[in-house]
């Protein structure tokens, strides 16, 4: 008869990478209790990996050993399950249209959901909670540039939209202007100039 560990186990290892698991989706293979000193056992072992409080994710096996989950699927994983609009943020934004030559030195994302910090094996990432209109279009090149331009702030927002202008296609320019609904008055004021290029 299987244990309640090797039940979790084997539930974590039929989920995709990245996957995350907590006691509260563990119920069907125990008790509450139960669930959560399995957990914990598994973690002692390294056979599954802490993320934060009450999050879990099976390491992932190669043939050089085991590693993290990587940022990219659990980040995915979280929006899937919970609902929240994730994107990459301003910094990352920026660094990915050549605004910025500067790679972030910690993964930073910015959510709809509450802010918290994941621990992937060495890594830290953070899920930073930013108003609704900093994720509008939060895959699009149109969207990250509209996150770049709020990450610079008001003060250097003429300079970053002239230097994107050259850096968006006409379509893309198109998209970024349609964002400047429910945008603060000084943004939609700056992005008005795309109208006219």
């Amino acid at each position: 008869m299987n244990t309640t560990a090797e039940s979790i186990k084997a539930f974590a290892a039929s989920l995709p990478e990245g996957a995350t698991i907590s006691a509260k989706e563990l119920l069907h293979l125990g008790e509450r209790a139960a669930v959560d000193q399995a957990l914990s056992r598994l973690v002692r072992r390294g056979e599954l990996m802490r993320i934060k409080r009450g999050l879990f994710a099976l390491p992932v096996k190669t043939r050089f050993g085991e590693r993290s989950p990587s940022v990219e699927a659990v980040v995915e994983h979280i929006m899937q399950t919970t609902g929240e609009t994730v994107s990459a943020s301003g910094a990352s934004a920026a660094n990915m249209l050549g605004l910025s030559t500067q790679n972030p030195t910690r993964k930073v994302y910015w959510t709809s959901g509450r802010s918290r910090r994941l621990k992937l094996g060495a890594q830290s990432v953070e899920l930073h909670h930013v108003p609704n209109w900093q994720l509008r279009a939060p895959q699009s090149k149109a969207g990250h540039a509209l996150r770049a331009i709020a990450y610079y702030g008001r003060s250097e927002a003429k300079q970053v939209l002239r230097r994107l202008k050259s850096k968006l296609n006409e379509k893309e320019r198109n998209e970024l202007f349609a964002l400047r609904a429910g945008t603060p008055t000084w943004l939609a004021k700056e992005l008005s100039v795309l109208a006219a290029a």
